[in-house]
């Protein structure tokens, strides 16, 4: 069975990539392991796809970012979800008006859950994520960034096919 998909993800300025990164980096450093995506740029999901979409992507991407500009976003949640087997703790940057006109070029994706944009940090069992929270919440304080990529990566295993600079 072929579980691949590709995913549409915009990331941030490189400021902003190291103050998330960096406390991701402590939750590693204090021994937790996750079951999320590793070795990938920090990040909120746009959307989902089947792989035959790949070129369209492709285009699409790149039509996308000659067409926006760079963005600023605010961080000022931390917090967690549940999925079926796991929970995911993020940081969540402040919806925004630009964040929604950029969801808008993706509606066609065939998400599985609703769309709550979020930066994750890990992915683990409830009782080790219980125990991860303390470090989040003793590193993280509320900071402006901006969104300034868009990358199409294929998953599992990872591939990245393309980043895209905005303008």
């Amino acid at each position: 069975m072929d579980n691949k998909s590709l995913y549409i993800l915009a990331g941030y300025d490189d400021l902003t990539e190291e103050k998330l990164s960096a406390i991701q980096n402590k939750l590693y450093e204090a021994g937790f392991e996750g079951f999320q995506t590793k070795n990938i740029p920090m990040h909120f999901t746009l959307g989902s796809y089947d792989c035959n979409r790949e070129e369209d992507l492709i285009n699409r991407l790149k039509s996308i970012g000659d067409t926006i500009e760079t963005f600023e976003v605010s961080f000022n949640h931390t917090g967690l979800f549940r999925l079926p087997e796991n929970d995911v703790l993020f940081i969540k940057p402040e919806l925004s008006r630009e964040m929604l006109s950029l969801k808008d070029h993706f509606l066609d994706s065939k998400d599985q859950f609703e769309w709550s944009p979020h930066s994750t940090l890990l992915i683990d069992k409830s009782d080790v994520i219980q125990k991860a929270m303390p470090i989040v919440l003793d590193e993280f304080s509320p900071f402006a960034g901006k969104v300034k990529k868009l990358y199409l990566y294929e998953f599992w295993p990872t591939r990245h096919i393309l980043t895209v600079e905005i303008m």
